[in-house]
């Protein structure tokens, strides 16, 4: 729990999972609380997280998260950041090819036009893109209904 600027910022560990809790007062032991949910463009995503709050507080499963990476998004995700950590500390692309897809992997020529070089380009933009603040997009993809 801390407190900040705007109110009292809260992590509820129930379970294995963690409910993260905003609260313009400080939070008193035994009082009971109501969930205050906007009708704005969060609204289903409020509501589905406030219901898996009530789930764990009341001893039942939560439930599944809302929105869940796909394997394949997520080792994307984790081969962009570590191709842009590379490219960072001054690693050249083929560098970076080599630690990412292996030394064998990399050809000796024609590297400028080969496939794995146009692949780690893109992981490093991409990288670069997430640290630039597309990150956020991850915290709210897009809505089914729009």
């Amino acid at each position: 729990m801390r407190r900040a600027a705007d109110g009292w910022h809260i992590v509820l560990r129930i379970g294995a999972t963690d409910h993260r809790v905003w609260s313009k007062e400080p939070p008193v032991l035994g009082a009971s609380y109501a969930a205050e949910l906007p009708f704005d463009g969060d609204l289903e995503a409020r509501a589905y997280a406030a219901r898996r709050l009530w789930r764990a507080m009341n001893g039942r499963a939560p439930g599944p998260a809302l929105y869940k990476l796909s394997k394949q998004r997520r080792e994307r995700l984790s081969a962009a950041i570590r191709a842009l950590d590379a490219h960072t500390a001054g690693g050249s692309y083929r560098t970076v090819a080599e630690a990412l897809f292996g030394k064998k992997s990399v050809p000796d020529r024609a590297w400028k036009t080969h496939d794995l070089r146009n692949r780690t380009v893109r992981l490093v933009k991409g990288g670069l893109a997430l640290v630039r603040g597309g990150y956020r997009k991850l915290l709210r993809p897009g809505r089914r209904n729009e």
